[in-house]
């Protein structure tokens, strides 16, 4: 059995442990002046999570090589990039938020100054280790400079930074239609989502064919997550979500339920996910972990 076709359980307990090692040791302080910043920059990163996007670009080099060593540095750079933003969307002048995770976020625990400052480090140290990956087969010069541009532009302003803009922009507009919140979603999290499916591709050799058909997988998945997200916010358990439930429409945030309902939401879901499952079908891909991954991205409770 290939590493792509063992049952999703397995294989996500075999991957969080890789993350976290890597990730601990990608981040850790060389200098005594600079220990506070790694403080806070590992207090966010290291507060355990999903780590989804991750194991997504495991699994997609998995099923195209059946092998994801190669691109382990760069699924750990895309986590840096998940946690600066998760850190900077807590801020007082953005969500304000003072939990995540059941944990102080942290503003909370280090203060605005340093939470900003622990949001840019991680950013930019991310690129750091992009940089650092090792030229050996599958990666070549050329895949690894697609793939820093790949991460690039889902975090930045036409991606994750954009969707974010976009956020802010129409908190409280009460006449928000489904296209704009789908435009704004797109950006604020499918961005990422296809950037990680995109970049563990082109390390991985894939042919343009591939790549583009991945790419609608990226895009269903990313979809789908932040459906449920916004599902969530409305009957999720605090204690297992990580923070208190209706926060979005307490803020005046625009969700899938808010602008076309709940049956509306989960049907529009139930649809994406069959999207998925057929691209994932038509590639040869049907029955691996990329599979059973949308299923677990729209059944999730946390």
């Amino acid at each position: 059995m290939t590493r792509s076709r063992v049952p999703l359980a397995q294989y996500m307990q075999a991957c969080r442990p890789e993350i976290e090692q890597r990730l601990d040791a990608l981040v850790r302080c060389a200098n005594e002046d600079s220990g506070r910043i790694y403080e806070a920059m590992r207090y966010s990163l290291l507060a355990g999570g999903k780590r989804i996007r991750a194991i997504l670009m495991m699994a997609v080099a998995d099923t195209l090589v059946d092998s994801h060593s190669h691109v382990l540095d760069a699924a750990c750079a895309l986590e840096m990039v998940h946690a600066y933003s998760l850190i900077h969307d807590d801020l007082p002048c953005m969500d304000n938020d003072d939990f995540r995770r059941g944990r102080p976020t942290s503003h909370r625990m280090f203060g605005e100054a340093m939470a900003v400052l622990a949001g840019d480090g991680l950013l930019t140290l991310a690129f750091d280790t992009l940089a650092r990956i090792a030229i050996e087969p599958p990666v070549t010069p050329e895949r690894l400079l697609s793939c820093i541009g790949e991460i690039a532009r889902g975090a930045g302003p036409d991606g994750m930074v954009g969707g974010q803009a976009l956020d802010i922009a129409n908190t409280g507009n009460l006449a928000i239609t489904k296209e704009l919140l789908q435009s704004i979603h797109s950006r604020k999290t499918g961005a990422l989502f296809r950037a990680a499916i995109r970049a563990s591709a082109i390390l991985s050799g894939a042919d343009e064919h591939t790549l583009a058909r991945l790419s609608r997988y990226g895009e269903a998945i990313g979809l789908i997550f932040q459906i449920r997200d916004d599902i969530l916010d409305v009957i999720g358990d605090a204690e297992k979500t990580g923070k208190p439930a209706h926060s979005d429409a307490a803020k005046g945030k625009a969700t899938y339920p808010s602008v076309v309902g709940m049956r509306e939401s989960e049907l529009l879901m139930s649809q994406v996910l069959s999207t998925g499952r057929r691209i994932l079908e038509e590639q040869g891909y049907a029955g691996t972990v990329l599979e059973e991954l949308l299923g677990y991205a729209a059944a999730r409770d946390f």
